[in-house]
């Protein structure tokens, strides 16, 4: 016996519910003798008889009844699956790469990037030694220079300072130490600063730029941090002005395929609109 086609097994199930060819034919839209002959064929290939057939209509043989059940079962599991399926393509992934300090910001704000009317899912990556294009890491890139190669689009955004921050209770003088990121950690310019200029006095380094703000406030000594962040912790304060050399634009990069996704073009829109209500933060601006 070969396998019954899932197809003829659910013509079965519309015949075996409306009680004949009629009614299968009124729900399917296949005529009724082509109904008929499908009926045949699925009781040659079953080798059983499936349906008492008389002027009233098509009841179900003994046989019919334990097929129907079986079909049932299979019917509930197929529309399973279809509703599995269906929630993954319904809900589309949008992913948001940056560095530590962007990834936390968008974070704490991801009620402006997407309502609840959206119908997408966000990630957000951190992405501290920045993003490789070739490979997609994410959707939506935001990075700190302007990407010269590869099939992408760009917008330009604000300015992210930076300045030196240390706890508001600590007492300054010449003596005081220095707390930095880990050289074998320090992919920007800013991470390597307090390296290139005080290596003799850093008394503190972690390889994690979350616990830099938490080592500082501690009373660690100075450190250096972006001003977007170091200006909205409460327990750290300013030291000096703004330090201009590291200073640079955000730039919000994607695949240049990708960015026609309605979704993806949402979040573009919606970062953008983000960082420029933000602007005076990330500039250092306390004005």
């Amino acid at each position: 016996m070969t396998d019954a086609d899932w197809d003829d097994l659910k013509l079965f199930l519309h015949v075996a519910t409306e009680g004949g060819l009629s009614g299968a034919a009124a729900r399917t839209g296949i005529s009724p003798p082509t109904i008929g002959r499908r009926m045949l064929s699925l009781e040659r290939t079953t080798g059983r008889t499936l349906f008492v057939r008389s002027q009233q209509g098509y009841r179900l043989a003994p046989d019919g009844e334990t097929l129907l059940q079986h079909v049932r079962a299979m019917q509930r599991t197929a529309d399973s699956i279809a509703d599995w399926k269906g929630q993954a393509f319904a809900m589309p992934i949008v992913s948001i790469g940056s560095n530590a300090w962007l990834s936390a910001f968008i974070a704490s704000r991801t009620a402006d990037i997407r309502d609840a009317q959206d119908r997408f899912r966000l990630c957000c990556k951190s992405l501290h030694k920045g993003m490789d294009f070739t490979y997609r890491e994410a959707d939506v890139g935001i990075v700190g220079y302007r990407p010269e190669t590869g099939n992408i689009a760009i917008r330009r955004s604000v300015a992210v300072a930076h300045a030196i921050y240390k706890a508001s209770g600590l007492a300054e003088d010449e003596n005081t130490p220095w707390v930095s990121i880990g050289t074998e950690n320090a992919h920007m310019p800013a991470d390597r600063w307090v390296f290139e200029n005080h290596e003799a006095a850093i008394r503190t380094w972690t390889n994690s730029p979350d616990l830099l703000p938490r080592l500082i406030a501690g009373g660690n000594g100075y450190g250096v941090l972006p001003c977007f962040v170091g200006d909205s912790l409460a327990g750290l304060t300013r030291k000096g002005d703004i330090i201009g050399e590291l200073t640079y634009t955000m730039w919000i990069v994607a695949n240049d395929d990708d960015r026609h996704r309605p979704e993806v073009r949402q979040v573009i829109e919606r970062l953008d609109e983000l960082f420029r209500r933000e602007e005076k933060r990330f500039s250092g601006d306390r004005s």
